[in-house]
């Protein structure tokens, strides 16, 4: 596919007349205008795990909900532990014993104890719980695990050491009281936020679903992995590749193997999987080569724009809608050679894609850090070079050359270097700004 091959005078910036060549922000502004987070659902738990919250999340109880153990022990009175000892121990008549989940609890009065597991509420009347290993119903000897499991009735417990008024109790409300604000709007869910949602009763959740991304690459010359590679054939990866970033940034997406330059088949590919897409990504076929469908296919769409950016790698963009005019599928036409549709995504489509998830950080995070290679860059480009970010070092090496198809160096490298459109040039030792790209 052909695609960053222009004239000298391009390469170095230059501009055809009536030719524009945008900004990388233009560009952006474009593809963001209209993309707003999609519209909220009410989904199970599990189901919404990775979406972000549409609403802030209020706790209608108590939790814990009620005063419970902290601990395998007996429930007491402090009074009656005052001074014990192992030489000298409170000695309290058992009443009862309480298990997780009892509804109904024994009433520990002077003198007395209740057998109380973890978990379970705390009787009225008592103070503080004494953990087993402070009695001798659970010294750690067998003796004392029989006598924490053996029937309550009639017994005696002995208590060796001081029990704190509220020792050992989960207070009613210590973790989130009534009418908290527990999780807000924006947050994304995951293991743990789920389970604080099931904590609080929460069976359902509203927020904003994962967009459903369709990654198609196009090219004749394209070849499943795993299948044998003929003359003038490579396998596909920019698929992989984007749909991996896709998954990555939050969607759910959706991989559809190398497309042929064949127009029909194109557009009956397209037709078929607008049902299931919030996005549609396409590789390849945005340049000026002979056999360039995807702009053929598209020009049926309104809507649809191509262009040339102030970049490199990734000069040749397209984007629009397809399908029923301004309620259509957004749709992002990236270059084909692997390295500029994988920069592509980085800048354009993945902000669509959390932009759709509502998420508050739509771009990769950006530092600064010293160049230890000197590198070149054509003049009016925005150079987007592979690199490795040493943070502890505050150094960025670059990584490979600038070609874009150079996948081994891409696969080796954590950040891109960004030379700006107005530098030729970055000395070794130079500050750059990077692009993070953490797993």
């Amino acid at each position: 596919m052909a695609e960053e091959h222009g004239s000298t005078a391009d390469a170095c910036g230059a501009q055809a007349p009536g030719h524009r060549h945008w900004t990388v922000e233009e560009h952006l502004a474009d593809v963001l205008a209209g993309v707003v987070p999609l519209p909220p659902i009410e989904l199970q738990l599990l189901d919404a795990q990775g979406c972000r919250l549409a609403e802030d999340v209020v706790a209608t109880g108590d939790l814990p909900p009620f005063d419970n153990s902290s601990m395998d022990g007996y429930a007491v009175r402090t009074a009656d532990t005052i001074g014990a000892t192992t030489r000298y121990p409170s000695v309290l008549g058992v009443v009862g014993e309480v298990a997780a989940g009892a509804a109904e609890l024994p009433k520990v009065g002077p003198g007395q104890a209740a057998r109380i597991m973890t978990g379970a509420p705390l009787p009225p009347g008592a103070q503080a719980v004494a953990p087993v290993e402070w009695t001798d119903g659970g010294s750690g000897s067998g003796q004392a695990a029989d006598r924490m499991a053996a029937p309550v009735a009639g017994e005696e417990v002995r208590v060796f050491q001081d029990v704190a008024e509220g020792a050992h109790i989960r207070r009613r409300g210590s973790d989130i009281q009534a009418g908290e604000t527990v999780l807000t709007a924006g947050t994304r869910l995951g293991p743990t936020q789920l389970g604080l949602l099931a904590a609080i009763g929460r069976g359902t959740v509203r927020v904003h679903p994962r967009p459903r991304v369709v990654v198609l690459s196009t090219g004749s010359e394209l070849v499943q992995p795993g299948e044998p590679v003929g003359p003038g054939q490579i396998s596909d990866s920019n698929s992989f590749t984007l749909t991996a970033a896709a998954q990555q940034a939050g969607a759910i997406a959706y991989r559809v193997g190398g497309v042929p330059d064949d127009a029909a088949v194109l557009r009956g590919v397209l037709e078929d999987q607008l049902g299931r897409a919030d996005l549609i990504v396409t590789s390849g076929g945005v340049s000026v080569g002979a056999y360039d469908v995807v702009k053929e296919v598209f020009a049926d769409y309104a809507g649809m724009d191509f262009r040339k950016l102030r970049m490199q790698p990734g000069k040749p963009q397209g984007f629009g809608r397809i399908g029923d005019g301004d309620a259509g599928v957004p749709l992002l036409a990236l270059p084909g050679n692997p390295v500029s549709a994988y920069i592509s995504f980085e800048l354009f489509v993945r902000p669509v894609i959390r932009t759709m998830l509502g998420a508050p950080d739509i771009h990769r995070p950006v530092t600064r850090a010293r160049c230890t290679g000197a590198v070149r860059s054509p003049a009016g480009r925005r150079q987007f070079l592979r690199g490795w970010y040493d943070g502890g070092e505050g150094t960025v090496t670059p990584v490979g050359g600038s070609d874009s198809h150079l996948v081994g160096a891409l696969a080796r490298a954590n950040c891109l270097i960004v030379v700006d459109e107005d530098a030729v040039a970055v000395a070794a030792g130079e500050r750059v700004e990077v692009v993070l790209l953490p797993d």
